[in-house]
């Protein structure tokens, strides 16, 4: 069998070299506004990823000095409720990002709740204003996953103007804006997803690929332009052989990576840089008041 030929693209490393950075601007303001930055991450019930991503959430607010005014609400908690805690955090000076942390559960309306978050502190981009902005090419709080895989694509010198992008995903999370950020840097894009026919033919020929659909290992390398730059913002727990839980892409990295120039780990990839972005709105909300 080939050696893998594919370079990793590190989200974990450059996650912390973020991390750096956002300490650095944090001690530089502090002084100027008289308190460091603080983010409130709002949690509905007991979904345990949810829990876990919001215990990782906080533990890198503490690590680089954001304060965390988090609130974790039963599962019965009403609309009402839920709407008075952001109305209360809107107005709470101390607070620059809230983020409402998904999926709730079925009896709250998730995006008549995303609409209340003021677009200021709109820590998840994904307030109705600043997909605006995006789509319009103004500057603006942008959607962490997508922000996260472009800042990815920059590090590593990846160039975007003029070669083809697709899409495999068109949900509001990521795949609809990642492709608007790959248009404003003059990628010619493709969305593809579940009803598109000839899938692989698509992305062969794709010098860029985003696999962002949460159906674990759908990317084979057979649907790999050679050399083409990989990323997977897929994160699907299967049970293997032994009966041990593991975290795999939508990407079929064994194979893949032996196809592809730059691929991205799952995990260790985008998921790190998902966070990093989210402390870096919050850090870029705060420093608008200076």
């Amino acid at each position: 069998m080939n050696a893998p030929t594919a370079k990793i693209l590190d989200g974990k490393a450059l996650a912390a070299k973020i991390h750096e950075e956002l300490v650095y601007k944090i001690s530089q303001a502090k002084d100027k506004i008289g308190r460091p930055p603080g983010l409130a991450v709002l949690m509905v019930g007991d979904n345990p990823a949810s829990a876990a991503y919001v215990r990782g959430k906080e533990r890198a607010c503490a690590k680089i000095g954001i304060s965390s005014f988090g609130k974790h609400f039963p599962t019965e908690t009403s609309f009402e409720e839920l709407s008075d805690a952001i109305a209360e955090l809107n107005q709470d000076e101390r607070v620059d990002g809230i983020l409402v942390q998904l999926p709730l559960p079925n009896h709250l309306d998730s995006v008549a709740l995303l609409h209340q978050i003021l677009p200021e502190k709109d820590a998840d981009g994904l307030h109705p204003m600043n997909l605006g902005h995006l789509v319009r090419g103004e500057p603006g709080l942008r959607s962490c996953t997508p922000a996260g895989v472009m800042r990815l694509l920059h590090e590593y010198n990846i160039p975007i103007a003029g070669k083809h992008a697709v899409v495999v995903g068109r949900s509001i999370l990521v795949g609809k804006p990642v492709a608007m950020m790959l248009l404003a840097e003059n990628a010619t894009v493709t969305v593809a997803h579940s009803q598109t026919v000839n899938l692989s033919q698509i992305t062969q020929t794709a010098d860029i690929l985003i696999a962002a659909v949460g159906r674990s290992q759908l990317i084979s390398s057979q649907m790999v332009k050679p050399g083409a730059v990989v990323v997977d913002v897929g994160i699907n727990r299967i049970v293997d052989a032994s009966g041990n839980a593991l975290l795999v892409g939508d990407v079929d990295f064994e194979s893949v990576c032996r196809v592809a120039g730059y691929i991205t780990p799952v995990p260790g990839g985008v998921g790190p840089m998902t966070v990093a972005i989210l402390l870096q709105n919050t850090v870029d909300s705060y420093l608008q008041k200076v």
